[in-house]
């Protein structure tokens, strides 16, 4: 038994090593517990404005600023015909010193840059090291967790809190039953990396472009340091498998001719030969605290992918969940209900970008008619597309649904009653 560490966090991501820097910073004894060995593959390559928030308060924004990370300035959507929109310039609304550029991240590196930042602020980070339980008193509460080293040996480690950071593993969610899907955002995404292929030039360099195939289906187009660019197809399972198509790579490669953009864009450069394919569905914890329990990130609520939202809400939830265990920490009361405000604060914003993924995937919805109707509602598309999710956007889900049924809040992801 260790019980030297106030809180254990399960994962070494974004959303665990951002809470893990915030906490060692006031001072709290920490331990992230990862299974791999930094630094590991992982897709998600596309950060949108408001991450520079929780940047920011990490103290990351210099160290963003002089990196070879590509930078990014718009989103521009492309139809299957090739005719591509005019690139949608953050600065057209934003500060251009803050949220006007983000950036297009390799995230081998851009997870070590957050594992090695938590460590320098002090938390324990132990690699190559998975969880395999939760450890439990008489009652019910979460008191540590069991985990198998890299050479095979066992501990158990006790803590005042486990923050479950895991990842859309979601081990805690998993294992207490809790995981509950969306069935209307059940997508499947298939993607590779292609070296050399075209781009676009000037400010545009680094644009996220969006390029529709049938069936509400789409291409990303991530352009990266060192002329590579993440390039993948997500659309419904039944679409991409269509004919018996089992393969990802054939898969991929037939969706290329069915937007001229991409097809043109990948006529050179060529594929790093590997290609990758998951099921993209939407799901949420029931609830996300208990007694000795906290969820973080993906592990607390995974949402389709369509508008990059992933590595924003790992950060943000990962500071705000940091700074409310630092505050019952102190006040000596980690029970669920010390973090209402916190999963409040993640179901607003989860809320808010899900309903914009629900009308893009509806076949008659169009952002475009929204805004011919209504001008001012363009100005609150684009701020929650951004990630500025956590406002009220009631005026905004009342015209939208004049063109598309958006989904009621979700009762999930709630602190367990007492």
């Amino acid at each position: 038994m260790n019980s030297s560490y106030e809180v254990i966090i399960i994962g070494g991501g974004p959303a665990g090593t951002s809470t893990a820097a915030i906490l060692a910073e006031y001072g709290h004894k920490v331990l992230v517990i990862e299974r791999e060995k930094f630094p590991r593959y992982h897709v998600g390559e596309s950060l949108i404005p408001f991450t520079f928030g929780p940047l920011e308060r990490l103290g990351l924004i210099p160290t963003m600023k002089k990196s070879h990370f590509m930078k990014k300035f718009s989103v521009s959507f492309v139809q299957p015909d090739g005719r591509r929109s005019q690139p949608f310039y953050f600065y057209n609304r934003y500060d251009r010193e803050t949220v006007a550029q983000t950036w297009q991240v390799m995230r081998s590196e851009f997870d070590q840059m957050l594992m090695e930042h938590a460590r320098g602020k002090g938390a324990v980070v132990r690699e190559e090291t998975t969880v395999t339980q939760l450890l439990k008193d008489d009652s019910g509460r979460v008191v540590g967790v069991a985990v198998k080293n890299n050479d095979g040996t066992e501990e158990h480690l006790l803590a005042k809190l486990v923050i479950d950071a895991s990842g859309k593993e979601a081990f805690a969610s998993v294992r207490e039953g809790w995981r509950v899907g969306d069935p209307y955002l059940n997508k499947v995404a298939v993607w590779t990396y292609y070296k050399g292929s075209k781009r676009e030039t000037g400010i545009d360099e680094g644009a996220t472009t969006i390029a529709f195939v049938p069936d509400k289906g789409w291409f990303w187009h991530i352009p990266m340091h060192d002329d590579m660019v993440s390039i993948g197809v997500v659309a419904e399972g039944k679409y991409l498998s269509r004919d018996g198509v089992k393969d990802p790579k054939a898969m991929f490669e037939r969706e290329i001719c069915e937007n001229k953009w991409i097809e043109d864009h990948l006529s050179c450069g060529t594929s790093t030969g590997e290609y990758w394919i998951t099921s993209e569905y939407t799901r949420h914890s029931k609830f996300g605290a208990s007694p000795g329990l906290l969820l973080v990130g993906d592990a607390y609520a995974f949402l389709d992918p369509v508008f990059s939202s992933g590595v924003l809400l790992a950060l943000k939830s990962g500071v705000v969940a940091a700074d409310a265990v630092h505050e019952a920490l102190v006040a000596g009361d980690v029970s669920p209900q010390s973090f209402t405000a916190y999963t409040e604060m993640m179901r607003q914003g989860l809320d808010n970008m899900r309903k914009l993924v629900y009308a893009f995937y509806n076949p008659n919805f169009s952002f475009k008619d929204v805004v011919m109707k209504y001008p001012e509602a363009g100005g609150e598309i684009t701020d929650c597309l951004s990630g500025d999710v956590n406002k009220d956007y009631s005026s905004l889900w009342t015209k939208i649904r004049e063109f598309a049924p958006i989904p009621d809040e979700l009762p999930y992801g709630v602190p367990m009653a007492a």
